[in-house]
Formats: structure tokens, C-alpha cells, sequence
């Protein structure tokens, strides 16, 4: 008996409902939030009291979620996901989601984007359910300064949880830390230093205008060109990394001696023209990017018995209504109404 060859991956001028918004961008990224809650009150991010989640019968099941994931590989080219949250950690039993959604043939990648917290105790059964990548957030590495951010106490169990990914053997391991001017200054170098010991690539994300304190101004962004600088100043010249693709959010360098920094100048130099990112709450609305002021709910619609087609209809007209910018710099500019935390990272 001869075995058939496996089946080829197809190719976006075969996939039956591609994700192309108006502006041509194919979307091949989901970023599926798991959870709004958080075990941190990150200043950028969440209120430090009285923070608001949806109930718990509200979110999306696994089932749900793996559902969505399997309509839009199989039948939209979606070829990566990223869970996030809240802190999706906090989410119970969530190394079964990631065995469900790894389980996927049309997936390519699966990764996770977590504050550390937790991760000490899950990287092992994260790893061996079959996720791929982890980004993990720290702004210091000082305990006094990381309850400053945070409004919690912790470093040393995010260090623990760093090193234990590490030790797992994640594909990929990156560390993200938010650029705040007046606060990550005096961070920067130090951080370096513990991602070049680790050989894990850190990144800087120019602080966005997310925070639900509304204090966010232009004048608080320690822009990536600023951090640059300060680090060839430690290091050494800073050689610019082709990007494997278009739509990677972060421009790579590379050190004297070859380590990794990433900077992501989402506010200084936008990639709003390459995003082929779309964005599913915890709660089960649609959103085509961070800043929008649109979403398109699916949950309901989903427990009512919502055809595949009618599945993949909604996330078209969330695509199709994408506009071409985040539109931080116009005039009008206007954060959306949802919180970061509730929206996913």
C-alpha cells in the first residue's frame, strides 16, 4: 500500500475566505484574550481599585474558543494566535485550551503573553500542552520600583517564572517592557543586561494610550529612538535586523556580540500599513485593532447556533471596517471606551 504524501498548507489564493481588509491588508494573526482579570494593577493598564470584570458565565468556554480557531485557520488563513488577557494565567485550566488549540493542523504558531506571575508553576504544563512562544512583561528589577508599576509586590516571582520558561525549553522566550518616561530611564540598561545573561530577547513597547486613568500624554512616551540611543551608549552600535515578516511589530537590532533588543514604536513610528492582527475579548467581541471604537459580538450569536458562514461573515465585517491607522496623532483622537485589560494585550 503507498502512503499518500501529507497535504500541502494552502496558500492564501486558496484559502476560501482570506481576511483582507480594505486597505488590502491580509489578516493572519489572532489575539484571543482568555480573561479581563489580572493579578497585578499595572498603572497603564488597570485602575488600582475598583478595576470591573465581566461575569464569569460571560466569557467565552474553551469550547467556544476553539470553535472560532478552527473556522478561521481552516477556513481564513489564520495561521497564528497569541493568548492574552487580564493576565491569562489567572484563567482556570488553561493548559487544556492550549492542548485544544495546538491540536490544530492549520496553526502555525501558538503563543502566550503573561506578567510572570504564575508562570514558575504553569511553564512545564504550558510547554508540554504544546505552546510555542512565550512573551513575558517586566518593567524592573527592583521590588520597590515593580510595586511602583504595579501597584503589587512580586519581581522576584516573575525572576522565578522567567527562568523556569526558560528551563522548559520554549521555542521562543521575549521579555516586554513598557516604556514610560520618568520611569523606565533608569530601568533600561539593567534590563539588558538580564535578558543578554539569559539569551532572551527583551523589547521596549512605547507606552500607548490604554491606561484607565486617562493620564496618558504624548510627553510620557520614552520613545524608541531615546532607549536606542542609551543603549549603544552601554553596549555598542545597534545593527538593524531585517524583520523575517512584514507585519512583525518590532524593528530588531543586534549588539557587539550578537545578542537581540527589540523596540516597538507603536506610537513614534507606526506599522499600522503591515497589522495583520484581528482581536477576540475574553467576552467574545471583535475587535480590529486596539484603538477602535467598533466591536462586533459574537458570543450570543454563537449560543444560538451560529452557522460557520455566519462565523466567518461577522469577522469579515470586523476586518472589512478596520480603519488604516490607530489615529493617535489626529486631532480628534479618542481612546476606546473598553479598558486595555478588558480588551486583551
Amino acid at each position: 500500500m503507498i502512503t499518500p504524501p501529507p497535504a500541502e498548507r494552502p496558500t492564501d489564493s486558496l484559502i476560501s475566505d482570506p481576511l483582507v481588509d480594505r486597505f488590502g491588508r491580509v489578516h493572519r494573526s489572532l489575539r484571543i484574550s482568555v480573561t479581563d482579570r489580572c493579578n497585578l494593577r499595572c498603572f497603564y493598564c488597570m485602575p488600582e481599585f475598583g478595576a470591573e470584570f465581566a461575569a464569569r458565565e460571560t466569557l467565552l468556554t474553551f469550547e467556544e474558543i476553539q470553535r472560532i480557531a478552527d473556522v478561521l485557520t481552516s477556513r481564513c488563513g489564520i495561521r497564528d494566535i497569541r493568548l492574552t488577557g487580564g493576565e491569562p494565567l489567572v484563567r482556570k485550566d488553561l493548559p487544556r485550551l492550549v492542548e485544544m488549540l495546538a491540536s490544530i493542523d492549520a496553526l502555525d504558531d501558538l503563543s502566550l503573553t503573561t506578567n510572570g506571575i504564575l508562570l514558575e508553576q504553569f511553564a512545564e504544563p504550558l510547554r508540554r500542552a504544546g505552546l510555542k512562544r512565550l512573551n513575558i512583561s517586566i518593567d524592573t528589577l527592583d521590588e520597590v520600583n515593580f510595586q511602583k508599576v504595579s501597584r503589587r509586590s512580586g519581581i522576584d516571582q516573575v525572576i522565578r517564572g522567567i527562568d523556569a520558561a526558560i528551563a522548559t525549553g520554549f521555542e521562543t522566550i521575549k521579555l516586554n517592557t513598557t516604556a514610560v518616561k520618568g520611569v523606565t530611564e533608569s530601568e533600561i540598561i539593567s534590563l539588558v543586561k538580564f535578558a543578554m545573561q539569559r539569551n532572551v530577547q527583551i523589547r521596549f513597547i512605547e507606552f500607548m494610550p490604554l491606561d484607565t486613568d486617562r493620564s496618558w500624554r504624548t510627553e510620557n512616551v520614552l520613545s524608541g529612538e531615546t532607549i536606542g540611543a542609551m543603549i549603544e551608549r552601554a553596549f555598542g552600535p545597534l545593527v538593524p535586523v531585517p524583520p523575517p515578516i512584514a507585519s512583525q511589530p518590532a524593528s530588531d537590532f543586534r549588539l557587539p556580540g550578537g545578542h537581540s533588543i527589540g523596540l516597538i514604536q507603536s506610537v513614534t513610528k507606526p506599522f499600522c500599513d503591515a497589522c495583520d492582527r484581528i482581536r477576540l475579548t475574553a467576552d467574545g467581541a471583535i475587535r480590529n485593532c486596539l484603538f477602535s471604537q467598533q466591536e462586533f459580538s459574537i458570543r450570543d450569536l454563537l449560543r444560538g447556533g451560529l452557522h460557520d458562514d455566519e462565523l466567518v461573515d461577522q469577522f469579515r465585517r470586523a476586518v472589512a471596517a478596520k480603519a488604516a491607522g490607530h489615529g493617535i496623532d489626529d486631532g480628534d483622537f479618542a481612546p476606546p471606551e473598553r479598558p486595555m485589560y478588558s480588551i486583551g494585550g
